[in-house]
């Protein structure tokens, strides 16, 4: 099976994952994909194969050389966004790719052009994955999942290449921050390992945001309009207020490279109660908690005009910036830069605006930064995945595990 060819059966299973359930993995779907993927393991021969009740699938390629060399992991996860359905995916070649506009769905009048996408014209004359318009496309992180199974069996077929022992993880529910909190390091055994769930080719990613998730519910008081005179609380309308307090221009649509923001990601309400459900994002610890601060000062703040609590805060830490983890080991960032200029990419290293879970494991004891699978416009219709990069990332894994061996 081509590499194209698996990652088109992969995006054929619907594993969107849900915040609502509580379960790991969120969803059936990702431990019918799972099952999938450890026969695939099997059938390719690796050996140490384990799924557990959890969704985390487990393999091992044995070293091929005598010489005492360092193991080492590659990790995707195996779910999609809860942004938008997985379900019935329908992808479809663009071959040769021209640089004008691409109709995904006539009938809905959806258009990936570069007009909105300007990416796209970095990638004319090439092989376009692309959606139908109607779900996402799956290349977050099925192209790298697909990637480090086409780069295992590579290395099986050609023995020449040299190689130490390989680990390979795939995990669910990282789209909802949940990937790596039963990811068991010490069963993976490697002494570092690296995702391929970074975007555009030549990625290379070893900081990241510091995370929180806030939830605001702010309690009402329902009087009849017409009598509500000193009376009604109105909550839909301290949400609007707490809402207008935060800072205009500190959100994502106004915001790039290291610069935070707080997100506002859902609301519900009615006058007697309405909640607010905020993301807050920084790359600087200090500037993170400073954040964290300024959304319980202002809980306060609404509180104290009302004189009772009116508004309650809940607030949790999701992850931290791993470059403190990573700068000791600095060594498996030059191989990965290496191994992209073998094979002819240009490293291009930057900072994550968003969340891996190379974060979450580095604190737990894995240095695991990110490298690129080579999807753009992921969690939406507009996802889309140029053949060619998922190529290179594949070259790019086979050249780490070469290097390392070599170094060794």
């Amino acid at each position: 099976m081509t590499l194209v060819e698996r990652f088109l059966k992969y995006v054929s299973f619907d594993t969107q994952s849900s915040e609502e359930t509580g379960l790991t993995p969120s969803t059936p779907g990702q431990m019918v994909f799972a099952e999938y993927l450890k026969s695939e393991l099997e059938s390719l021969g690796l050996e140490d194969i384990s799924l557990d009740e959890h969704g985390y699938l487990f393999a091992t390629l044995p070293a091929n050389t005598e010489k005492e060399v360092p193991t080492i992991g590659f990790i995707a996860h195996m779910d999609t966004s809860p942004d938008m359905s997985g379900k019935d995916v329908k992808p479809r070649i663009i071959e040769n790719y021209g640089g004008g506009d691409i109709m995904l769905n006539a009938a809905e009048g959806v258009v990936l052009s570069p007009s909105q996408f300007p990416e796209l014209l970095d990638h004319k004359g090439e092989n376009l994955i692309v959606t139908d318009g109607t779900t996402l496309l799956g290349a977050d992180d099925k192209a790298g999942i697909a990637e480090i199974v086409s780069a295992i069996a590579y290395l099986k077929e050609h023995p020449e290449i040299k190689h130490g022992k390989i680990r390979i993880g795939f995990n669910p529910d990282e789209e909802i921050g949940e990937g790596a909190h039963k990811f068991d390091v010490e069963k993976f055994g490697c002494q570092w390992a690296y995702t391929m769930d970074g975007g555009e080719v030549g990625e290379l990613e070893f900081e990241n945001f510091n995370a929180a998730a806030a939830k605001i519910t702010f309690k009402g008081r329902n009087v009849h309009p017409g009598y509500a005179r000193h009376k009604m609380i109105n909550s839909i309308r301290l949400a609007n207020q707490f809402i207008s307090m935060l800072p205009r221009h500190e959100t994502p649509e106004h915001t790039e490279g290291y610069e935070g923001f707080y997100h506002l990601v859902g609301i519900q309400g009615t006058v007697e109660q309405t909640t607010i459900s905020y993301i807050i994002r920084d790359h600087d610890r200090a500037r993170f908690e400073s954040r964290k601060r300024e959304m319980a000062h202002l809980v306060r703040k609404v509180n104290a005009e009302y004189s009772e609590d009116v508004a309650t805060l809940e607030l949790r830490d999701q992850y931290y910036n791993m470059r403190e983890q990573i700068e000791p080991v600095m060594h498996i960032i030059d191989t990965a830069f290496a191994a992209m200029e073998a094979v002819g990419v240009k490293p291009n290293v930057k900072p994550i605006r968003g969340g891996t879970d190379g974060a979450q494991l580095s604190f737990k004891g894995l240095p695991c930064p990110n490298i690129f699978a080579g999807g753009l416009n992921f969690h939406g219709r507009y996802e889309f995945v140029p053949i060619e990069n998922m190529e290179k990332a594949m070259k790019v894994i086979v050249k780490i595990v070469e290097l390392v061996a070599e170094k060794a």
